[in-house]
């Protein structure tokens, strides 16, 4: 069994969500924030989770504050930013630290398992995004720069297989 299924982050009203419950689903992890020029990007991450969240597709957005300091806000004015300027309707979860001694045990496992370009295993910035299997395999990471939307040929095929990339 992955150890994926083994983390319980806390979601953005405090409560601890067991990743046991995301066995059989395709995860889409990204570090977001509210003030940054990816922001937008929440579009494209809803219209993914609409298209896909029927056949097996989470989206979980993980607000952090070291970048910039572009998410300053509580976790309860992150999720109504999310949901009355992008509509979004996936979970936003409670903000932590993607890198540094306090990292959440979410990203140690996500960057331990796929490091990002040259070989670098800390988060860079704002919205970059992990892909995980329906077997709890980190099997994709993509950078800021990266949209949403060209990860959509990847989501399809992991929803449809029952293997890794």
């Amino acid at each position: 069994m992955s150890r994926f299924y083994e983390l319980q982050p806390r979601d953005g009203k405090g409560e601890l969500l067991s990743f046991n419950c995301l066995k059989g689903k395709v995860v889409l992890i990204v570090n977001v924030a509210s003030k940054c020029g990816f922001t937008p990007q929440y579009h494209e991450l809803e219209e993914l989770y609409k298209k896909y969240k029927d056949r097996g597709l989470a989206i979980l957005g993980f607000p952090c504050n070291q970048f910039g300091y572009q998410e300053p806000g509580s976790d309860l004015q992150i999720a109504q930013f999310c949901q009355l300027n992008y509509g979004v309707t996936f979970p936003i979860m409670k903000k932590v630290y993607v890198n540094g001694p306090d990292t959440d045990p979410v990203y140690e496992f996500l960057k331990s398992q796929k490091a990002g370009r040259l070989g670098f295993r800390g988060i860079k910035w704002n919205f970059e995004k992990f892909l995980v299997n329906r077997e709890g395999q980190v099997v994709g990471r993509w950078d800021s720069l990266e949209k949403p939307s060209s990860l959509d040929p990847v989501i399809q095929q992991l929803l449809e297989s029952n293997y890794g990339v």
